[in-house]
């Protein structure tokens, strides 16, 4: 399986840290600590990417993959 990268953002709300993945629009979490986000927040990725692919997986025929290249804010 290979390692990808994603910028995590974390915001204090009170007594919450919320945390969202910039890339990924849906993935977002709120956590007691930002620790305990950054857990949550790595789960909630790990189940979006897991499940965008076996949705595409499921339309084999119809379906092409390419790797997408852009140059993007930091």
């Amino acid at each position: 399986m290979n390692q990808r990268e994603f910028t995590a953002v974390y915001q204090k709300k009170g007594k919450w840290t919320i945390a969202w993945v910039e890339e990924v629009p849906g993935v977002n979490t709120q956590g007691r600590t930002q620790k305990e986000a950054k857990e949550n927040l790595k789960e909630a990725l790990q189940l979006i990417l897991e499940t965008n692919h076996a949705l595409s997986s499921g339309r084999a025929a119809q379906t092409k993959r390419e790797f997408l290249r852009i140059a993007a804010p930091m």
